[in-house]
């Protein structure tokens, strides 16, 4: 796979080397450095291939701000460094299509280049729809999104905004205006929620200044955020990045709450919050209690960091040999439980017996040595109903079985 690149234009060099630096530390991109504009010019002659382009207003080949004309001429999306900005030239960059312009005072200013760089990455795989009646505003929303790399599809009324949702359930954000044709602002906020919370598909509502009321009246509908016409481009993006970010936090907390960080797979919490669903929509299902041998020894003799690695060497396989409907969790240290669902106690068996031969075949490499390990299985299955704390006791049971029968060994209960 091919390192993307990021043109970098500064003529301080010191400073160019910090930039460089930082962003190497933070971002996994190949950095091209360049201090003039002939210099970079000759860059472009030969590859223009660049993510974003981070360029020093003022050079001394090229004092007023010629680099920008130059990059943009190659359809490089630039992101502008300067010590001072009248509100004149911001206008003028604004206009030609920068996407962002950032101050060179210290290394918060820096650090926001980092922000905005992952920012765009994002939006990459984001998929906005703008809902507006008027052709010119849906063109021009549009360039906007797509300057900042947004996927944007546009709509003219809610009715047709609800068809493309229909086809396109990874859209991730809804801008919408209030006056349409056939399906207004507040009735697609309103039909909206009947199927997505503000968290799982945030909307911004574009009001006129004159609307204080449809404004409020968004809000009570459900929208995350409001915009009032005329707005700039950099409230636009900056109110939609803002609403982003909040919707990502809650999802990262969420994901905090449900997962157990080492191995990315469900927590015993999740396991326990989800188990009643899963008993009563399944009339046959198994339920295994599944525990790393001699793991301890593992961490011992390699350190905690190699029994990680086993830790996620096995979650992976537990993944990739479980459906969508089956529940598999970490419940700690080397324990893990799997609950399979519409599945017989024969088939069941089979699968352990199979997963466990799977486990102990495989081997996880560590600078120069190779790992081994195996796991043992305690299998209940079911075709009635039984509360999960009997059923994880029986599990439980199966497992100490397995354990002390020589492990590596799966036991049913």
């Amino acid at each position: 796979m091919i390192q993307e690149r990021i043109l970098l234009v500064e003529d301080n060099k010191a400073l160019s080397k910090l930039i460089k630096r930082k962003m190497q530390d933070n971002l996994n991109f190949d950095i091209i450095q360049s201090y003039t504009l002939e210099e970079t010019s000759n860059i472009l002659e030969d590859n223009d291939d660049f993510f974003v382009a981070l360029l020093d207003l003022n050079l001394p080949d090229a004092p007023n701000g010629e680099i920008v004309d130059l990059v943009l001429s190659y359809d490089i999306a630039s992101i502008i460094l300067t010590g001072s900005i009248d509100e004149q030239t911001r206008d003028d960059m604004l206009k030609k299509g920068i996407i962002d312009y950032v101050y060179k005072g210290n290394m918060e200013d820096i650090n926001y280049i980092f922000s905005l760089i992952q920012r765009l990455l994002k939006n990459r795989d984001t998929k906005v729809m703008v809902v507006d009646s008027s052709q010119a505003t849906r063109r021009y929303l549009k360039e906007i999104l797509i300057r900042h790399m947004f996927k944007v599809l546009v709509a003219a009324h809610g009715e047709e905004a609800l068809n493309y949702l229909e086809d396109n359930k990874d859209i991730k954000l809804i801008l919408t205006d209030y006056n349409m044709p056939v399906i207004d602002g507040l009735e697609l906020t309103k039909r909206v929620r009947e199927h997505y919370s503000k968290q799982q598909l945030p909307i911004i509502s574009l009001t006129n200044n004159n609307e204080h009321l449809i404004s409020a009246k968004f809000l009570k509908f459900g929208v995350n955020d409001f915009i009032n016409k005329p707005f700039s481009n950099e409230e636009l993006i900056y109110r939609i990045n803002n609403t982003l970010e909040s919707i990502e936090q809650i999802e990262l907390l969420s994901r905090f709450a449900n997962y157990d960080f080492v191995t990315n797979l469900h927590n015993r919490r999740y396991f326990f919050d989800n188990i009643d669903d899963f008993l009563n929509s399944n009339d046959h299902y198994a339920i295994a209690m599944l525990d790393i041998d001699h793991f301890k020894k593992i961490n011992d003799t390699y350190g905690h960091d190699v029994g990680d690695m086993v830790l996620k060497h096995l979650s992976t396989i537990l993944k990739n040999n479980t459906k969508g409907s089956d529940l598999v969790a970490r419940f700690g240290g080397e324990e893990f439980c799997i609950a399979l669902a519409n599945i017989d106690e024969k088939t069941a068996i089979r699968f352990f017996i199979k997963l466990k031969n799977l486990i102990s075949n495989e081997e996880v490499k560590f600078k120069n040595y190779t790992i081994k390990y195996s796991v043992s299985i305690g299998v209940v299955s079911k075709d009635e109903k039984e509360c999960i704390e009997k059923l994880i006791q029986k599990a439980d049971k199966a497992l100490y079985k397995a354990k002390r029968g020589g492990r590596d060994r799966v036991e049913i209960y």
